[in-house]
């Protein structure tokens, strides 16, 4: 997947490979997400799943 438009956390400090990295699917079909340690490796969800998994998270911090 490494022709995809991979962006950066923006907590990403000092651009070391402990970044959690996200691009866009260019059919619009999903999002692919990737740890910039181990860039071969990613794994895709859809916007829906990834939007509830977000929310998830943000609900457990609240």
């Amino acid at each position: 997947m490494s022709e995809h438009d991979w962006q950066r956390s923006s907590f990403c400090g000092g651009g070391g490979n402990n970044c959690v990295e996200v691009a866009a699917l260019a059919d619009g079909s999903g999002i692919a997400l990737r740890e910039s340690e181990s860039p071969s490796t990613s794994f895709v969800a859809s916007r829906e799943a990834l939007r509830a998994l977000l929310v998830a998270i943000k609900a457990e911090e609240g």
